[in-house]
């Protein structure tokens, strides 16, 4: 430890016993894509450095398939042969030489997979993947558990620490364990002692093939959020033949991916499942580790300190914040840039096989390509608008060293995160905007708040970005200037009043922001675990929403389903949540008038009126660009740039990657 007292239990060390982590952060498997080609090993090698030297007690690698029947899709990450264990003495030397530890995950996708040579204990096929897998024989499943202890030992030959199995979310290991899945009346199904049969032979075979002093995690699921699942007496049983079996540490596993209750979301509360942590650990005696949603020092460090966990796992934290270790042992918690579980870059991105980034810090698994060296040349830059475009770039350019000048014509930096950060379930983004204002007093910013800039006081600047965002655009229909309509602003940033009955015209992101603003109320762990039918062990349970205090009709031209362009892995949340409020959704509406009776509409070639008190817009938006049109040579970033769906994963990159080559 470095001198700070205010996080004790996070900063000790723990002794495994034939080797010591420095802390009790143990930076979960996050999958980056990078895993899946050997050409990105010096890739993937920089970003667990980056970690590393941020303090971060133990790595765990994205999953790597231990053959090719368990590859999440078509060559995908594995590791079952010694060529591909010698491309990994890369990135565990990096580790090593940056002070850290690493294991591999060895993850077996099962049914999971996205290929045709997909196998699980039963041919039951997953609701999200489009292939049915192939029942293993009983020579099978034993050759499936050589592969496992083979994976193992071609890791510890590659240089790393220990191995992680996957043995939650619903993948292979999972798929014996659960009834659910595992209908066999042979020796590996049945009864819950030869469902378990497998995990444990797991373990027992890794910890034979890498010996006693290397570090073996098994990841459990503690609660599965899914119809005929484990019940609590079988998951604490398998933790005791785990441990039995020979594992170092137990991770705690939160629900399946088919599951229908949030586990990652922004919206779900911080820490939310550690009492299901808790409630295990006192069945075993080795280092049980809890996950989820837990994103901050003094989270964690509450979380330890009522003992609900030996250790703290954070995957996507650490992609938003490589250094979130050392800045929690220098008591700098203020200047960690956190995870807000947006889910926009990273697992949005992984779902859509595509690289894994973060919304919030662009730099995460793109360390070797957008590197922020100091300038060369020092110039003097304004930087127009304060919301995520401008206050990435403006940092940014003042970290480089220029000297930097930022105006915003409201009396606050955050833009569209100032009205994000008051939908219920989205106050994390909050957080974005207190680093960034920590940012702008650590780099020298100069802040100029409620002064718009114009062309001719910005004469004097070597250059200028024009980042001056989005206004809602007004759509034509008849009668859109009646008292009774507001704007999505208006409504959300300025609380104006808003009746019982309530029509919110366009059904995009902000349109369904905006109709659970107003039929939700902010919720603590207890209400929200009502809402989703969650009990407080990790069981499912009738959920309870509340009632909510307005009919709201959700409106959009287009035919296709309300909210079908939100994120893969949060529009579902979203949507549920419209349904438990009872939101009434119509798709392919034209709007023909709006009047004192209220809004006339016609859907399916039938005219209708909706007797509503208010009609809120939420019909896209347009960008503000008459600054830049009057300054040709500035750089225009954001809103300002391309006004379509907000979207501050593309602002905050463009803004990071602009001040990257000035």
């Amino acid at each position: 430890m470095t001198g700070t007292t205010s996080y004790p239990h996070l900063l000790a060390p723990l002794d495994l016993g034939f080797t010591t982590l420095p802390n009790r952060v143990i930076m979960g498997s996050m999958h980056t894509g990078l895993e899946d080609r050997a050409k990105d090993a010096p890739k993937l090698a920089a970003y667990v450095a980056e970690r590393a030297r941020g303090g971060v007690g133990l790595i765990v690698t994205g999953g790597y398939a231990p053959n090719r029947t368990g590859w999440l899709l078509p060559f995908a990450g594995k590791l079952s042969t010694r060529a591909e264990a010698r491309h990994h003495r890369t990135i565990t030397d990096a580790v090593h030489e940056a002070g850290g530890k690493i294991a591999l995950q060895i993850l077996h996708a099962g049914r999971y997979s996205y290929h045709p040579l997909s196998v699980s204990a039963s041919a039951i096929k997953s609701p999200i993947t489009p292939f049915r897998p192939r029942a293993l024989s009983d020579r099978g499943v034993r050759a499936q558990i050589d592969a496992f202890a083979r994976c193992a030992a071609l890791a510890r030959a590659a240089g790393y620490d220990g191995v992680e199995i996957m043995g939650s979310e619903g993948y292979f290991i999972n798929q014996f364990l659960a009834p659910r899945t595992n209908k066999r009346t042979d020796a590996w199904g049945g009864s819950a002692a030869n469902r378990r049969r497998l995990a444990v032979e797991v373990v027992r075979r890794v910890r034979a093939a890498t010996g006693p002093d290397f570090i073996v995690v098994y990841r459990l699921s503690m609660a599965e959020f899914v119809q005929e699942g484990q019940s609590w007496d079988e998951i604490v049983a398998l933790g005791k033949e785990i441990e039995a079996a020979g594992a170092t540490i137990i991770n705690t596993g939160i629900g399946w991916h088919e599951a229908r209750v949030p586990t990652i979301v922004t919206s779900v509360p911080r820490a939310a499942f550690t009492s299901v942590t808790a409630r295990f650990r006192e069945h075993v005696g080795i280092p049980v580790v809890t996950s989820n949603r837990i994103n901050m020092p003094d989270v964690a460090e509450r979380v330890l300190a009522r003992g609900d966990a030996d250790l703290v796992s954070m995957a996507r934290p650490l992609l938003a914040d490589p250094a979130w270790v050392r800045k929690a042992e220098d008591d700098r918690a203020d200047e960690i840039n956190t995870c807000i579980a947006c889910n926009q870059a990273c697992l949005d991105h992984v779902f859509q096989h595509r690289k894994a980034s973060c919304m919030v810090n662009p730099r995460a698994a793109r360390e070797t390509e957008l590197v922020l060296s100091p300038a060369r040349h020092v110039k003097r830059v304004a930087v127009v608008g304060a919301g995520p475009a401008g206050l990435s770039a403006a940092t940014t350019l003042a970290a480089r060293g220029h000297r930097v000048e930022l105006f915003e014509a409201l009396d606050d930096i955050g833009g569209q995160f100032g009205i994000a950060l008051r939908i219920p379930g989205k106050e994390e983004f909050a957080e974005t905007i207190r680093y960034y204002r920590r940012q702008l007093e650590l780099t020298g910013v100069k802040l100029h708040l409620g002064v718009r800039a114009t062309a001719g006081a910005l004469g004097g600047f070597d250059e200028i970005v024009v980042a001056t965002g989005v206004v809602p655009r007004v759509p034509d229909i008849p009668g859109i200037d009646h008292p009774s309509v507001l704007s999505y602003v208006d409504v959300v940033r300025h609380g104006k009043p808003v009746g019982e009955r309530v029509a919110v015209i366009g059904a995009g992101g902000i349109g369904v922001d905006v109709s659970e603003f107003l039929t939700q109320t902010p919720l603590d762990l207890a209400g929200w675990r009502a809402e989703w039918g969650v009990t407080e062990g990790g069981g499912l349970t009738t959920p309870s929403p509340a009632p909510s205090p307005r009919t709201v009709y959700l409106l959009q031209r287009k035919e296709s389903r309300i909210g079908a362009g939100l994120g893969k892995t949060t529009g579902w949340v979203h949507r549920a949540a419209l349904k438990a409020k009872q939101v009434h959704q119509l798709s392919g509406v034209t709007y023909d008038r709006i009047d004192d009776d209220g809004l006339h509409i016609t859907v399916d070639r039938r005219p209708r009126l909706l007797s509503v008190d208010t009609v809120v817009v939420c019909a896209g938006q347009e960008s503000v660009r008459s600054l830049a049109e009057e300054l040709p040579g500035a750089h225009v970033i954001g809103g300002a740039d391309v006004a379509a769906e907000l979207d501050a994963k593309r602002a905050i990159d463009q803004g990071t990657r602009l001040a990257a080559v000035i």
